[in-house]
């Protein structure tokens, strides 16, 4: 299986000011410790781990607004970590993300086409109403819906929105952190519907950031766990939940109860 992206030894410290003395530098903190690993392309791998394993920070490079110490983070054969900002122009079209809180990241100002249109106009797409409109019907909402405020939609409606100025660029990767954590049970099935669906017909390739092991479960074909900042699971979701390969796994199953859900379940 052809991987998009292949990190080696990727490091990340940031400087603790909590614990800065009155000269010289502040302490650094490191949250990624050496991690290696591979994402398959056309797949919903999920990040998983405890707060402060480091899962939102690895997706920050993955997407690059986090750069790395060091270490080699290769997306499609070519090395983005220590590119700069000049050369990542291009490939960002390709690395988007869906950020947690749907209303901190749309502005408020704006009509939801024209939300939507703004990135496809930076990166040379047109990005007219017609094509804005396009990608709201692709998530599931109505032509109507482009003319309203972000203010007057619902967290569900946001949140698609969200997902519909991503996928309106035609990337290859998108990264997904938290996106239905704020959300409703019903809200979530369906965004969780809509982003399975989304990946399988684009063939996309979804990194899945989530505390919730359930959803992982069964929306994940991979599943990496992480701990203060170092790999300690990783592999199919099956054999993960089946067969934890730690301690960190065994606890998290532990915690998080794990209903048996019908194949049904996202179609609630």
């Amino acid at each position: 299986m052809t991987a998009l992206f292949s990190v080696r030894d990727l490091h990340l410290s940031f400087p603790d000011h909590s614990r800065k003395p009155l000269f010289g530098p502040a302490p650094r903190i490191e949250v990624l410790k050496g991690l290696s690993f591979d994402i398959p392309e056309g797949r919903i791998t999920g990040i998983v781990g405890e707060s402060g394993s480091g899962k939102s920070t690895l997706g920050r490079v993955l997407v690059r607004l986090l750069a790395p110490q060091s270490g080699q983070v290769a997306f499609a054969g070519q090395q983005i970590g220590q590119l700069d900002e000049a050369h990542l122009r291009p490939i960002r079209r390709d690395l988007q993300m869906i950020f947690q809180d749907p209303m901190s990241s749309l502005n408020p100002r704006h009509r939801v086409w024209q939300i939507i249109a703004r990135p496809m106009q930076r990166y040379g797409l047109g990005g007219g109403r017609d094509k804005a409109v396009e990608a709201l019907e692709k998530v599931g909402l109505p032509a109507e819906f482009g003319a309203r405020y972000p203010h007057q939609l619902s967290g569900g409606q946001r949140q698609r929105v969200g997902i519909a100025r991503a996928i309106a660029l035609g990337p290859r990767f998108i990264l997904a952190d938290e996106i239905v954590s704020g959300l409703d049970v019903s809200s979530q099935a369906h965004v969780l519907t809509l982003l399975k669906d989304l990946a399988r017909d684009m063939q996309l390739t979804v990194a899945f950031i989530s505390h919730d092991l359930s959803v992982i479960r069964h929306l994940c074909d991979e599943v990496m766990v992480l701990d203060h900042g170092q790999i300690v699971d990783h592999g199919p979701v099956q054999r993960v939940f089946d067969q934890p390969g730690s301690d960190v796994t065994r606890s998290l199953l532990a915690a998080i109860p794990l209903p048996e859900l019908d194949d049904g379940w996202f179609d609630r």
